[in-house]
């Protein structure tokens, strides 16, 4: 048995040691590099360019501007192809444009031998703009009178929504207790170590070859040929190791202009690497939401009606656009099914750099104003916050009130009553003074989620599978799901091993997707891959280990229903402990027999058409003190129903770093913007307040195991949960010490002074 052990890392040895080889680390004889020519200003229009003086330097190959690239427009978003019309991504992107959007739009692009040649020529061409006044929130864009960002396109776009239980309106009204509050989230980047950064060249038959650094190699395939307006069979997209993307990779960002880049100079190697302070602009950023959330409550603690209003800001392009606002309602409507309730979502294009997918996906945005307010509600009827939620949360064989199908598995009451245990919930609130007085005063807050497990129905779910039994009865597995530092390759080693029958240690799993020859997975997001890819590797190994079976029976004469396969060893089903056969004595004769057998292998690819959703919340205590407006996580806890835990220290190591990112969220990162000229005040990892490892307090985890009957292991989703209840739950405990009720991420000094001087405390 390998489900549920810790077993170590595929990945482990190559990655301490330095021998990992990621995308920065290949080169190739005659390699040139790219970098853009970034606009000064954020709304406008380049009226005159002049690259003369650049294309003359020594070193420098080729300039190409936005009269020069393709004139069709694409979709860069790393979502499956949709066969509906009224589903596909907003296709509003050119590889270069005249019309800047935002501070560093891509004007202009150099090709060089070197990067001080790259250096020199981009301050060799001049441009002159025709600027507009920037438009840097969704309410400013909004306004009548607001200048249309994308010509012949409205700044709204898209808006969706929906309605269940009672009238809201009549629920509202019903209430004993009716609250309206205003919430606003920042602007975030993801930060991940690796930059951003692709090659691409021409191989012997003609092909583009691009070599990226990408959670989405098979999309990436298709969003370039788009682009470029070539079938996407002449491309080949190739992922080696990567160093985290935490969805900013689930855009397609370098590989259209890698792949034009090699077109346009004979199939030349030419690389992109974005440099840090170009990578917080110039890939994609967290949407901003300004949420309102209207909530209606009796008196027996009762949540009878939420109405939620969302405004997103996509920034400058749609990218995910509107299905980031959209995805997030969903999360809501599961924590809350039997509560009347509306989401309306609209989003907004704004003169600021584009905003994609983020870890969780919308979720800590909608999620962060829902639990504030579930919070006031308690607060305002008098009851204790924790059984406010138990109260009214989920429970096991609810009906989704949209879909009209039950939630399968639910732990929501079982990680709620082990964090209150965990962080001694109702002995420290009574050990405490109502009334706090003094500069420090300490808090407690509670939170909770949900979230999917993948994307279906919205989207296509599909993973495929490959399994060789090679000659010395080891296997080889290839699977389209990406390994993208968050464990996959491992769990599906020891997904493989208990299914086949084989010590884990004899299944190696080939890390680099080439969508040349790896089976098709649309790609590392959504939480999706263990739960997908579960069922997907399971019906491979099943199938394999029938065929193994099959063979030994040939071999025998002993029928294949006798007989199973436990530890590598063919033994009887009856008494696993006499074996007929070792694995490689199968394995030698299927190869190499003269007459019977051939190479065993099996290969499954699978659609996923369920959705399992999971749950969990964070406890916490904080320190505030009230001078120096900081706030000092003294205990957390993150409790999380993901179904079966495949491998408890990669589970761990997801909580812990995905609460890690929800502590940065709440208190320090806040990608600022100038409002008068649209830029950026903080591209740079100095400015940027983003917490070390000794900001970071120890963060406590648990599981509540359920077993989910659509997974292939019984599992759920993990990836991303852990970041959504943490600044929620840091919030409340804000109030909770201060009484001072904060509405704004991040909950900084700066937010907190301004909080705490009108409430009087300063």
């Amino acid at each position: 048995m390998t489900i549920g052990k810790s077993v170590r890392r595929v990945d482990a040895i190559a990655k301490v040691t330095g021998k990992a080889r990621y995308t920065d680390d290949f080169f190739m004889p005659g390699m040139l590099h790219a970098k853009y020519l970034r606009s000064t200003i954020a709304h406008g229009v380049v009226t005159r360019i002049d690259t003369d003086r650049a294309k003359a330097l020594p070193g420098v190959v080729a300039v190409f501007t936005f009269e020069d690239v393709p004139p069709h427009k694409f979709a860069t978003a790393g979502h499956p192809y949709a066969l509906d019309p009224d589903h596909k991504d907003v296709e509003d992107r050119l590889l270069l444009t005249r019309h800047v959007r935002y501070w560093g739009d891509e004007i202009a692009v150099v090709v060089a031998e070197n990067n001080l040649a790259l250096e020199k020529a981009l301050q060799c061409i001049d441009v002159e703009y025709e600027a507009y006044d920037p438009m840097t929130t969704a309410k400013e864009a909004l306004a009548p009178d607001a200048r249309q960002i994308h010509a012949g396109a409205p700044n709204l776009v898209a808006e969706s929504g929906y309605a269940v239980g009672t009238r809201i309106d009549d629920a509202l009204d019903e209430a004993d207790e009716v609250l309206t509050t205003e919430y606003r989230t920042q602007l975030v980047q993801h930060c991940h170590i690796e930059n951003h950064v692709t090659y691409a060249y021409m191989d012997d038959f003609d092909h583009i070859v691009i070599v990226s650094s990408t959670q989405i190699p098979h999309i990436a395939r298709r969003i370039v040929g788009e682009a470029l307006d070539i079938p996407c069979g002449r491309i080949r997209v190739i992922k080696p190791y990567i160093g985290g993307g935490f969805g900013n990779k689930q855009d397609v960002v370098l590989e259209p202009m890698a792949a034009f880049l090699t077109l346009k100079l004979d199939g030349r190697p030419v690389k992109i690497h974005l440099a840090r302070e170009e990578g917080m602009i110039g890939t994609r950023i967290r949407h901003p939401f300004d949420i309102r959330v209207r909530a209606g409550v009796m008196k027996d603690g009762t949540l009878h009606a939420l109405d939620i209003d969302a405004l997103s800001n996509t920034g400058a392009y749609a990218s995910h656009g509107h299905s980031v606002a959209g995805a997030a309602g969903a999360k809501t409507r599961a924590l809350y099914p039997r509560t009347a309730m509306r989401y309306h979502a609209r989003t907004v294009y704004a003169n600021i750099p584009a905003s994609g997918a983020m870890r969780a996906y919308g979720a800590p945005q909608v999620l962060f104003a829902v639990d504030c307010m579930i919070e006031e509600a308690a607060r305002k009827i008098g009851m204790d916050s924790v059984a406010f939620r138990l109260k009214n949360i989920i429970r096991q064989g609810d009906i989704d009130p949209l879909t009209h199908k039950p939630y399968s598995t639910c732990g929501l009451t079982e990680c709620l009553t082990k964090g209150r245990e965990l962080i001694q919930w109702d002995q420290k609130r009574a050990d405490r003074p109502r009334e706090q007085t003094g500069p420090v005063r300490r808090g407690l807050g509670v939170a909770c989620f949900s979230y999917a497990s993948g994307t279906y129905p919205v989207c296509l779910e599909i993973a495929g599978a490959r399994i060789i039994l090679n000659q010395d009865a080891s296997v080889h597995v290839q699977v389209g799901a990406t390994e993208i530092g968050q464990g996959m390759d491992t769990v599906v080693a020891q997904m493989t091993a208990e299914t086949l029958g084989v010590a884990v240690e004899q299944v190696h799993v080939v890390s680099t997707q080439d969508t040349d020859v790896t089976p098709f997975d649309t790609g590392a997001y959504a939480s999706r891959q263990a739960y997908v890819t579960s069922n997907a590797v399971f019906r491979a190994a099943i199938e394999l280990k029938d065929k193994i079976l099959k063979h030994a029976d040939s071999m025998t004469g002993i029928t294949a229903d006798r007989l199973d396969l436990i530890d590598g060893r063919v033994v009887y089903a009856v008494d696993a402990g006499h074996t007929v056969l070792p694995l490689q004595a199968v394995a030698l004769d299927a190869y190499y027999d003269k007459v019977r057998g051939g190479q065993l292998t099996a290969e499954v690819s699978y659609k996923t058409t369920t959705n399992a959703p999971c749950f969990g919340c964070t406890f916490v205590e904080v320190k505030v003190d009230i001078p120096l407006c900081q706030v000092t996580i003294k205990e957390i806890y993150n409790v999380h129903d993901s179904g079966v835990i495949l491998n408890p220290v990669l589970a761990q190591g997801q909580v812990q770093g995905g609460a890690a990112m929800g502590i940065a969220a709440a208190l320090y990162e806040d990608l600022q913007v100038d409002p008068d000229s649209g830029r950026i005040y903080n591209n740079n990892l100095l400015d940027y307040k983003f917490p070390t490892i000794m900001d970071i307090p120890d963060i406590g985890c648990a599981f509540v195991e359920t077993v989910e009957p659509s997974s292939g292991y019984g599992n759920k989703a993990l990836g991303e949960p852990p970041i959504i209840s943490p600044p929620p739950a840091i919030r409340n405990a804000v109030w909770d010490a201060t009484g001072v009720k904060v509405d704004e991420l991040p909950l900084s000094p700066h937010n907190l002074f301004k909080c705490f001087r009108r409430a009087g405390l300063i």
